[in-house]
């Protein structure tokens, strides 16, 4: 399996947070893992602050970078391109989405354009409804992480949005 990386999921493993076992296991499996630049960037700016604000010592911020890039080596990253920011700019099928969110989320829907079979990889409530609702698969389940399916999956797909195969 294809993943797309958000930040939420990468976070939730990085800090060793809930669900972050899964997203671990998630993240080994796969085939292959797309992200997005900012994926990487979130990261980073998280584990600067939490050492800023002493929420984590210096040195186990650098160790978790550290892990972060070695891992990130490996996945295939996305640059913000115009494609990327002309869709983020648009409404999406489940509002409110913050800007960052849209962002992933239309970064996830560019990657399908060449990987039909994609799926994202986030614990972001907000990513997970929009991703949903665009057709794309999410990992972990809803199932798995004890929440009830999203509901009303129909939606009107905007041009660009179209699952492949649809």
């Amino acid at each position: 399996m294809t993943l797309y990386a958000e930040s939420s999921a990468v976070l939730a493993w990085l800090l060793e947070q809930e669900h972050g076992e899964r997203v671990a296991a998630s993240l080994a499996e796969a085939e292959m893992v797309v992200a997005s630049d900012l994926t990487v960037i979130e990261c980073d700016r998280v584990l600067i602050r939490a050492a800023a604000m002493h929420e984590l010592q210096e040195s186990d911020a650098v160790q978790r970078q550290a892990r972060l890039n070695a891992v990130a080596a490996r996945w295939t990253l996305l640059t913000l391109d115009d494609e990327i920011v002309e869709r983020a700019r648009r409404p999406f099928p489940v509002e409110p989405v913050r800007t960052l969110d849209a962002i992933h989320v239309a970064s996830a829907l560019t990657a399908r354009r060449a990987i039909p079979d994609i799926a994202v990889l986030s614990l972001d409530d907000r990513v997970r409804r929009a991703a949903d609702r665009l057709g794309l698969p999410l990992v972990p389940s809803d199932a798995s992480l004890g929440v009830s399916p999203h509901a009303d999956t129909h939606v009107e797909l905007q041009d660009g949005d179209e699952p492949t195969g649809v």
